[in-house]
């Protein structure tokens, strides 16, 4: 029988791009769903036994209406449904896993109703889905974001039943096939001060599995992006969460490739008593033609416009000075003082302190979780500082570690069960230093009340939120049974809530999420802090490759760059060297300034005034990867203005590799790109070369500098 397609089209209004939800009938039933961005076509059918089937993801120049999966298992045919769920045949990664009160394994899901609703004034489909026999309602949601190429996927399940407890062994956020081909994936490795490295690999038959199971993502980040056939067509995503996470890819024989994600339920149920439900967190999967870099100019905006908090996220980030690397632990309000000035006439606009200032904070073996100000720092508590440094023309802000404690703190010694731990377990000193158990309620009043004291009682525009350990022990021996294995799940509700809140009521206050460096970057996070402190390694060579792989997966306006002090032991680069590379995001200083000769504070000062002069640029415009330090010893990156009528060029040269990088290629005349072919840009050189952007974009421009560790800028001015 023909189908009859009837075409809803919804309008993108701000962006005039059009988000079509083609809603496939026959004999005004529905039987599918087509889903389109710019780029992409996501499609979904529903067939006669009422099961709910993804059938295409892909180009939409290749996408026909409707297409077969075309898989088998060899002995027979085989479907992956949109939301597959353990129940039948096991040739599948599972999104949901449940044991019913009856404890029968398996789940059975039907078709019930679909319709689109309204969120955040997006249109989005929801699929209703029902257990063909128990009360239990899945419900999926697919949110397109055309102008960035994105949808969005999540869940929500429901126990509907009068009596009786659901348990929920898994429960991720999303699925999607791939059409058959051979694919190779790109994602991040790395460890504590190498965060962020670019990795590549063939998904051979199998499974590849990337995941987080202690609140910390050194070693992978909730991102990937895959590559069809060694083209340019680049299939990509991120798990939206902060806690466990996990994201599976299984490839088949016969070529083709599930990816799904979420929460990783590793050591953690979920029980839903009758009338709960649960809510996933997002997962969002993008489509391009264009290559690895155009995936990461679509997060980049898919980020900066959708992502980050809508109070800030327009906003400039600062230049930062933070003490951390002058003062350590040992601070008091004079040097401080003298911090600020020196800083202020360098062109810093926010001064930072950093860990120290709170009571019985001489070390990092004491005071964590006594987050008053410390008297003996402090006689007259932070407020004179904070008025001083307020008349120099900055604004404020402090370091905060709230989910940690020490053992010995005050806080500790009258709560020493609010730390997860296991009675009979040593209790793991990870920093000299335990986590609180934010599950709890009591723990997340007082973090509360502690942040919200601390921001009403002080002039404070900038929060540094850290977390410098990773989860262990996660017990929590005082909270029923039933309910012990929610830890994660609750803990990072918990974290959420407590962000939100405190934004709610402190909606100026600018936050950077900080993990013992780049321990915590993702979506999640990113949705309510407006930056990222990228990795406690500040060396300018490293930091190329660390920015670098960052940048694949977010926005510049959210990697904070610090010009410091670094180990020069093994090579003295040159202060110009040390600045061009944290301008690359959100510059930042954290060295001990009072040292600086007068030579040095000249050539600061000069840089922050050319990066204040482009950091609109840099923080908010299209940004094109030009040379890869993991494929080179040149460096560049272009950072070009919405409207193209300016552009900025970064080069670098290096001389060494870290761990594992392939660095053979050479650059020695640079393609730039984004610019307008018939426009004429003027080359801030020493020549002031006007060439056309065609020129630029197909001949390009000579490598501008030579020899080892050496670093320029360069600027372009479209001519009217």
């Amino acid at each position: 029988m023909q189908k009859k397609i009837v075409t809803y089209v919804f309008a993108v209004l701000s962006l005039h791009v059009a988000a079509q939800i083609e809603i496939l009938k026959s004999n005004d039933k529905c039987t599918g769903w087509n889903i389109s961005t710019q780029s992409s076509s996501y499609q979904v059918m529903v067939n006669d036994k009422g099961d709910v089937l993804p059938t295409f993801f892909g180009s939409n120049e290749q996408a026909e209406m409707i297409l077969s999966q075309d898989r088998s298992r060899g002995n027979g045919p085989f479907q992956l449904n949109e939301v597959p769920v353990r129940g039948k045949f096991a040739d599948k990664i599972p999104v949901i896993e449940v044991v019913f009160p009856d404890h029968t394994r398996d789940c059975e899901l039907v078709f019930e109703k679909a319709d689109i609703i309204k969120i955040g004034n997006r249109n989005t489909l929801r699929i209703i889905q029902k257990d063909k026999y128990y009360s239990f309602i899945v419900t999926s949601f697919i949110r397109p974001l055309p102008e960035y190429d994105i949808i969005e996927k999540w869940i929500e399940v429901k126990n509907n039943g009068k009596k009786g407890v659901i348990q929920i062994e898994n429960l991720l956020s999303a699925s999607v096939l791939l059409p058959a081909g051979k694919y190779s994936l790109i994602h991040h490795g790395g460890r504590w001060f190498n965060e962020f490295q670019l990795q590549q690999t063939n998904l051979t038959t199998g499974i590849k599995t990337m995941q987080s199971r202690d609140f910390s993502s050194f070693e992978n980040t909730p991102w990937f992006a895959v590559c069809k056939d060694k083209s340019t067509n680049i299939w990509f995503g991120q798990v939206h969460y902060s806690g466990n996470w996990r994201i599976d890819m299984e490839s088949t024989i016969s070529g083709h490739l599930q990816i799904a994600g979420g929460i990783n339920f590793w050591d953690t149920q979920l029980k839903l008593s009758a009338g709960q439900s649960f809510i996933t967190p997002k997962m969002s999967f993008g489509f391009t033609e264009y290559g690895i870099d155009e995936a990461a100019r679509l997060y980049a905006s898919y980020t900066r416009n959708e992502i980050l908090r809508i109070s800030l996220r327009n906003k400039i980030r600062p230049v930062i000075y933070n003490s951390w690397y002058a003062t350590g632990f040992n601070v008091n309000e004079n040097d401080q003082l003298k911090l600020a000035i020196e800083a202020k006439e360098l062109g810093v606009e926010l001064f930072v302190i950093d860990d120290g200032w709170f009571k019985g904070r001489k070390n990092d073996k004491a005071g964590l979780g006594d987050w008053v100000v410390d008297s003996t720092k402090f006689p007259g508590g932070l407020n004179p500082l904070i008025k001083k440094i307020n008349e120099l023309g900055m604004q404020f802000g402090i370091w905060v570690e709230p989910e940690m404690v020490n053992p010995n703190s005050e806080l500790y010694k009258q709560h020493p069960d609010w730390a997860c731990y296991f009675p009979y377990r040593t209790k793991t000193e990870w920093r000299n230093q335990l986590t609180l158990n934010l599950a709890r309620e009591d723990v997340y009043n007082y973090l509360l009340k502690s942040m919200t004291d601390l921001l009403a009682s002080h002039n404070i525009k900038f929060l540094k939120w850290d977390r410098n350990r990773g989860l262990t022990e996660p017990g929590w021996p005082d909270a029923p049974f039933d309910i012990q294995r929610e830890i994660r799940l609750r803990y990072v509700n918990n974290l959420y809530r407590l962000i939100d809140e405190l934004e709610k009521r402190f909606p100026d206050v600018l936050f950077e999420s900080c993990s013992s460096g780049g321990g915590r970057p993702d979506l999640g996070m990113l949705s309510r802090m407006d930056q990222t402190w990228t990795s406690d390694n500040t060396n300018p060579l490293d930091r190329l490759f660390i920015q670098y792989g960052y940048l694949s997966a977010y926005p510049a306006n959210t990697m904070v760059c610090w010009a410091t002090g670094y180990d020069r032991k093994t090579i003295n680069l040159s202060m110009e060297y040390v600045f061009d590379v944290a301008m690359q995001g959100v510059l930042g200083i954290g060295d001990n300034i009072l040292e600086w000769n007068a030579k040095q504070k000249e050539i600061a000062k000069s840089k922050i005034d050319e990066y204040k002069s482009i950091r609109h640029l840099i923080q908010n415009g299209n940004l094109y990867r030009l040379a890869s330090p993991f494929e080179g010893q040149k460096v560049a990156l272009e950072y070009v203005s919405s409207d193209k009528t300016e552009a900025v060029v970064f080069f670098y040269n290096m001389n060494r590799v870290p761990e594992g990088a392939d660095n053979s290629k050479s650059v020695y005349q640079l393609l730039l790109q984004g610019l307008n072919p018939g426009a004429n840009y003027k080359v801030d050189n020493k020549n002031a070369t006007v060439l056309s952007g065609k020129y630029l974009i197909k001949t390009g421009i000579a490598w501008p500098i030579s020899g080892a560790y050496q670093s320029t800028v360069l600027k372009l001015k479209k001519q009217q």
